[in-house]
């Protein structure tokens, strides 16, 4: 028996956006598999994009709907509103700065129709300049979602994997309409998340979400663009004299920011998913054991208990940098004990 024939959305949200949707647009128009419809929300642009949405949407072979926002929302809650209005079985979400190759739509559909328990997956892309011309570096490279993490991943591990950082890009994404509901509205107040970070964070909660583990689109990086991956500016080196003569509050600053959070990430997720699945386990685990770090006594000789506890259990080695040196959780339980 052939399996249902599904619709597919996209929701494509711009916001002086003339340079760059054309080329979008474009790709588009080229897909193997065509959308049945495209739902653009126009967050208040003030160049020629409002215009050029109406004609794109006059000449297009599909549906399209134009939203114009009376009052700008922010990329946050322009793409809430836009993925609340898409009607599709399946709904892509769409920069309007990026180019998607031809075979984006066919491919990601062809795989959430085989796997039908999946909600949310994503694929990977390749990094681009302002022109399009493709670096051959992989997006996935960018934010470390390395052979080792997709093994993690497999294992079941997801929301391990991504309360270490947001691996997901919203426009590599495809969300089932069923579960958009389960999704916003979104928080913005998750320091480092954004929304497509919640995403993926709700699909990990539930064990949902998948990877497809192809580049299918261009990421176009530039100047202009309203929400993009950069590289984090490196903190100063700090000295093992350092390490033993600084203020104490110096130490547990970023193990508190860590923390804080883990513990918005809990309770916006308490808000809408059950305790008992595995993803919210690993969120209560990562934060138990942060929440440690972050009020250790200043009395190092009743630090020793609970730093040798977690190192015990593997907790320092589950949360380790897998980037840094092979030492790093005994020299991260050693500050612990001593700064």
């Amino acid at each position: 028996m052939n399996s249902p024939i599904q619709t597919i959305s996209i929701a494509l949200c711009t916001y002086n956006g003339e340079v760059y949707l054309p080329a979008q647009w474009e790709s588009l128009l080229k897909q193997e598999r065509l959308p049945d419809e495209i739902v653009i929300c126009d967050d208040g642009s003030t160049d020629k994009t409002r215009e050029m949405i109406r004609q794109l949407a006059n000449d297009a072979p599909f549906r399209v709907v134009v939203v114009e926002n009376e009052v700008q929302l922010g990329y946050n809650k322009n793409f809430e509103k836009a993925l609340s209005l898409c009607t599709g079985d399946l709904v892509f979400i769409c920069d309007q700065d990026d180019y998607w190759l031809p075979e984006k739509l066919r491919i990601m559909e062809e795989y959430m129709d085989a796997n039908p328990g999946v909600q949310i997956a994503f694929c990977d892309a390749y990094e681009a300049d302002e022109h399009l011309n493709t670096q051959k570096e992989r997006f996935w490279t960018r934010v470390r979602l390395d052979d080792f993490q997709k093994d993690r991943w497999k294992l079941g591990l997801s929301m391990e994997v991504l309360l270490d950082g947001n691996r997901m890009m919203g426009c590599a994404t495809v969300i089932r309409k069923a579960f958009v509901s389960q999704l916003i509205p979104f928080p913005i107040d998750i320091p480092g998340y954004i929304y497509d970070g919640w995403i993926s964070l709700v699909g990990a909660a539930h064990n949902t979400i998948q990877l497809i583990d192809q580049p299918l689109q261009l990421y176009r990086t530039h100047d202009n663009q309203q929400v993009g991956v950069r590289p984090e500016p490196v903190g100063p080196y700090v000295s093992l004299r350092d390490r033993f003569t600084r203020d104490r509050s110096i130490k547990l600053e970023p193990l508190l920011k860590i923390q804080q959070q883990l513990r918005k990430i809990k309770t916006h997720l308490t808000e809408r998913v059950p305790d008992q699945l595995d993803g919210m386990k690993q969120v209560d685990l990562k934060l138990a054991h942060y929440t440690m770090r972050s009020t250790l006594p200043d009395n190092r000789f009743l630090r020793v208990w609970p730093v040798l506890r977690d190192l015990q259990r593997g907790l320092y080695h589950r949360y380790a940098n897998t980037a840094a040196d092979w030492y790093s959780p005994y020299l991260a339980a050693l500050g612990d004990l001593m700064e």
